[in-house]
C-alpha cells in the first residue's frame, strides 16, 4: 500500500475509508490501495522516538541517560507541564525540549560510548574492577558462588561432580 500526500479514487470501485485519522482507499484491485500518511509523527528527541500516548516526563525517560527525575526537571526548566501528552505539544516545545537536552546533557549514543570508554580504561589498567569486567563477573561486590547468573550465563554442568562427592 502506497502512502501518500494526497489520495484519489481511481476507478469506480473505489471506496474512500477514514479510520483512525488515515484516510484509505479501499479496492477490489489491489494496485489501487493507498494510505494518505498520518501528520501525526513521534517526537523526535536525541535520535530517539519518543511515544505519544504518554505524559512528557514518561516518554522523555525513553532516552537512555535520561531518567524520571531527569525528566522532571527538563519538564519543569523548559516550562511544560509534566502531566501533558506528548501529542499535545506543539513543534515549537518539542524543539525547547531538544534544545535543553542537546545544551545540558549527555545522552544516547554519546552516553554509551562514554561509558564504554570509562570500562575500557578500567581494564587497561588493570584496575580490580577491569579485572571483574575482563572475566565477566560482577565488578560491585556481589557474591559468585551461587547467583550472578545474569553476568555470567546460563549454568555449565560440570560431569563427574557427583560421583566425587558420593565416594567420599
Amino acid at each position: 500500500m502506497k502512502v501518500q500526500a494526497s489520495v484519489k479514487k481511481r476507478c469506480e470501485r473505489c471506496r474512500v475509508v477514514v479510520r483512525k485519522r488515515v484516510v484509505r482507499i479501499v479496492c477490489p484491485n489491489p494496485r489501487h490501495k493507498q494510505r494518505k500518511g498520518s501528520k501525526r509523527h513521534m517526537a523526535r528527541i536525541s535520535g530517539v522516538d519518543i511515544p505519544r500516548d504518554k505524559k512528557v516526563d514518561i516518554s522523555l525517560s525513553y532516552i537512555y541517560g535520561i531518567g524520571r527525575p531527569t525528566a522532571e526537571k527538563i519538564c519543569d526548566s523548559v516550562g511544560i507541564s509534566r502531566e501533558s501528552k506528548v501529542r499535545d505539544l506543539n513543534d515549537e516545545e518539542v524543539a525547547r525540549i531538544r534544545e535543553f537536552i542537546d545544551k545540558n546533557f549527555t545522552v544516547e549514543g554519546e552516553l554509551r560510548k562514554q561509558v564504554r570508554t570509562d570500562i575500557q580504561r578500567l581494564i587497561e589498567i588493570n584496575s580490580y574492577r577491569g579485572v571483574r569486567h575482563r572475566r565477566g563477573l560482577p565488578a560491585r561486590g556481589q557474591r559468585t558462588k551461587t547467583n550472578a547468573r545474569t553476568k555470567r550465563g546460563p549454568r555449565r554442568t560440570v560431569a563427574g561432580r557427583r560421583r566425587a562427592a558420593v565416594k567420599k
